[in-house]
């Protein structure tokens, strides 16, 4: 057994052993799993991916004269911000896009300018264009502000993202005639393609499935810089089906991850845009794993092969759409290039990048070497199996 500030202090000794949790499996193979878990103080786990319940808050000093925010409009390079708060705060999705924007526009090479790529420019340094549009009070008499600004000239740059890191996710394909557009990207008819978004054996909820050392406050890689986890996140569903080894076959946990965007890098946080679909951010996290007790370790030797997935049809061609299941597959089926689905053979793709989720977690780790970053005591535990917090689908109840 260890504890989390022992292996603090191994940390600020320069005594701390730390792997990937790629390098982890090699590490048990080897040596066996009690002697890894007492020669390894922590593995570092990643993802790198399309995150697109992500967004920032920020804050304005203000101009003379004063301007109110709240209850106005404010763009960012023409991309709508929510600004129902105080005077000078306002939030950032990244799915938002310009109001003239032809949203269901579809056509080869289309490139939609959306939040997420507002974010990428931010963190580069770049200038972006504020506007904003108040109604006037005593004490806030302004009624128009226009602006060339950039992430130093906000007091607050806060990325705050409240569904990140998904516990595992679908495969997608589609079963219809027609080509369709969706957040997993463009779907060929009749089986034509199938795709995945995980980081498998190297994905931060896949190494501690029941959430035994990730919890609220725990310190984290986000964009870049340091980061920490808030909350869990919307649409956390930890009662799900599961292996034997505690891997959920569906998607299952969630988190909302927080960090200061001053200081994050353009490499970690990057614009991207689905044809068909939209903007989305694509988002690097590294989370530490500290290695209390064998049972944490073995955790952290999960596999491709004994990650399963199940593969959803994304078309209208069932009734019961997104509900499809066409049965599972593991993550080092998927990363081979072709899955078997309805006895045909279907080329694959993912929408996560392993080779950066491996740099992410390789960077993660010399940052703990060099005692640079400390791991936290979560302040409180993620809902997991036992708990009353899972996903429900909206009942509609008509308006009369």
């Amino acid at each position: 057994m260890k504890t989390i500030s022992e292996i603090n202090e191994r940390i600020k000794k320069g005594k701390v052993v730390v792997t990937t949790a790629e390098e982890i499996i090699d590490l048990v193979d080897r040596k066996g799993l009690k002697k890894t878990s007492k020669e390894v103080d922590v593995v570092t786990t990643a993802t790198f991916a399309p995150m697109c319940s992500s967004g920032a808050y920020f804050n304005i000093g203000q101009p003379k004269p004063k301007i109110k925010l709240g209850g106005g409009k404010v763009y960012l390079n023409g991309i709508p911000c929510y600004s129902g708060f105080a005077a000078g705060d306002f939030f950032l999705g990244v799915t938002s896009l310009p109001d003239d924007d032809p949203k269901n526009r579809i056509y080869p090479g289309e490139f939609r300018y959306g939040g997420g790529h507002l974010l990428e420019d931010l963190v580069s340094g770049k200038d972006v264009k504020l506007e904003a549009y108040g109604y006037g009070t005593d004490c806030y008499p302004r009624k128009r502000l226009s602006a060339w600004v950039n992430i130093n000239d906000f007091n607050e740059a806060i990325l705050f993202n409240p569904r990140n890191c998904y516990q595992n996710y679908n495969a997608a394909v589609n079963l219809s005639k027609k080509t369709i557009y969706t957040y997993m990207g463009m779907l060929k008819p009749n089986l034509g393609n199938a795709h995945y978004c995980s980081s498998g054996q190297l994905s931060p909820l896949l190494n501690d499935p029941y959430y035994r050392t990730i919890g609220l406050g725990t310190r984290v890689f986000l964009g870049g810089r340091v980061g920490y986890i808030a909350w869990y996140g919307t649409q956390h569903n930890p009662k799900v089906e599961r292996t034997k080894k505690g891997i959920p076959k569906e998607p299952a946990g969630t988190l909302a991850l927080i960090g200061d965007l001053k200081g994050m890098k353009q490499q970690w946080l990057r614009g991207a845009s689905f044809l068909g679909y939209g903007a989305t951010l694509i988002v690097g996290i590294g989370i530490p794993i500290p290695l209390l007790n064998e049972e944490i370790c073995r955790f952290t030797t999960v596999k491709d092969k004994d990650i399963y997935t199940k593969i959803v049809d994304y078309s209208e061609s069932h009734p019961s759409g997104e509900k499809s299941n066409l049965g599972e597959v593991n993550y080092e089926e998927l990363k081979s290039g072709k899955i078997t689905v309805c006895r045909k053979k279907v080329p694959t793709a993912s929408l996560s990048s392993y080779s950066k989720a491996k740099e992410i977690a390789e960077i993660l780790k010399s940052w703990i070497e060099e005692g640079s970053f400390f791991l936290t005591e979560p302040v409180e535990r993620i809902p997991s199996v036992n708990s009353k917090v899972g996903f429900k689908p909206l009942k509609e109840r008509p308006i009369r």
